[in-house]
């Protein structure tokens, strides 16, 4: 089946390069335009739903497997993924065509974590990184639909540059697979690999200068299927159970800050839902910093935390706990620093 997993992620490669631009014509033709106002920093309309260009290639692909595994478990979360797969860019067409209003979008983000736990993609433990995993019981339900939420807003508000969602994305894709792959996790290495295939394509039109984005399509597809990587269905990461939501948290450390920082910051002036300038890379714009240079910044710092990610899985976690909080200490200090040298300026 590696093979196959393989063979499939070179298709879904090629397949979003080939897609890209009709993906362009598609967007453009139906109004599907990123254009230029206060909170975007391009000054020019750009394609958005780039989701399309990987979701459906991805998908396509599932339903094969679905298909060549008829009768096992993991062709029935093959199939089902799938179909939520395809209400994700459902969703998220109409909200980069129409831009809906916040309400709205999490309303469609705890829909689509409800059905994931209902189709068996939800958390059954928390890491204890000093002892024995907490097993969740009936907490399960409203973790999962709570996890669900926060990494799909994870990736949609750190999306605001050329590039940076997508490459963060496909850091945290490749922790999940090496996990996935040391503990022979066949759910978890195809899902990473495919998602992996199809972002990676897709970063080669979306670093800067990006000629299409993400939009909502995209950065909630990506959302959803990191998020439900990381539960892996109901055997979840299979032989590392204690160290369930460690791994993927930790790889998602920036998009995670950046979510927590902006609910702080729009929970002080009363306006929670409101979009705002003032992310981690708009500060670091601010400070003149080009756009491939803060990518490339957030890539190197996802890697160290990927790192550590991966090495729960290989070593001590009380060792590998502490140096992931002294990692996440330094970059909460430094965001800090620029967010207030920057109000100073």
């Amino acid at each position: 089946m590696n093979i196959q997993i393989i063979a499939a992620s070179c298709f879904i490669f090629v397949a979003t390069n080939l897609l890209v631009p009709w993906n362009i014509r598609f967007a453009t033709r139906h109004g599907i335009l990123a254009r230029p106002n206060e909170r975007r920093i391009h000054r020019t309309s750009i394609a958005e739903a780039g989701g399309l260009s990987f979701g459906l290639p991805i998908i396509a692909t599932q339903l094969l497997f679905a298909f060549l595994h008829l009768g096992a478990e993991i062709s029935r979360l093959y199939f089902e993924l799938s179909v939520i797969g395809i209400l994700a860019l459902t969703f998220g067409m109409i909200d980069d065509r129409f831009e809906s209003r916040a309400r709205h979008k999490l309303i469609w983000q705890l829909l689509l974590g409800i059905i994931m736990y209902v189709i068996g993609y939800r958390i059954h433990y928390l890491t204890n990184p000093l002892g024995e995993h907490f097993i969740l019981g009936w907490m399960s339900f409203p973790l999962t639909v709570i996890w669900y939420v926060i990494v799909i807003n994870a990736i949609n508000l750190i999306d605001g540059i050329d590039g940076l969602a997508t490459g963060i994305a496909a850091i945290v894709c490749v922790v999940l697979l090496v996990v996935g792959l040391r503990e022979a996790n066949t759910l978890v290495i195809s899902l990473s690999c495919f998602l992996l295939g199809g972002i990676l394509a897709f970063l080669i039109h979306n670093f800067h200068p990006a000629k299409i984005f993400l939009g909502e399509t995209g950065s909630q597809f990506i959302g959803l299927y990191i998020a439900a990587i990381s539960t892996a269905g109901t055997a979840q990461f299979k032989g590392i159970t204690s160290m369930t939501m460690i791994i993927p948290m930790a790889a998602l450390a920036i998009p995670f800050l950046d979510v927590l920082l902006a609910v702080f910051r729009r929970l002080r002036v009363g306006k929670i839902f409101k979009a705002d300038k003032a992310h981690i890379h708009h500060t670091m714009l601010a400070f003149g910093l080009s756009q491939r240079a803060i990518s490339l910044i957030a890539y190197f710092v996802t890697i160290l935390f990927g790192l550590v990610a991966i090495g729960f899985s290989f070593t001590d976690k009380k060792v590998l706990f502490s140096l992931l909080m002294v990692l996440l200490a330094l970059v909460v200090i430094l965001a800090y620093i620029f967010m207030k040298m920057e109000r100073k300026k």
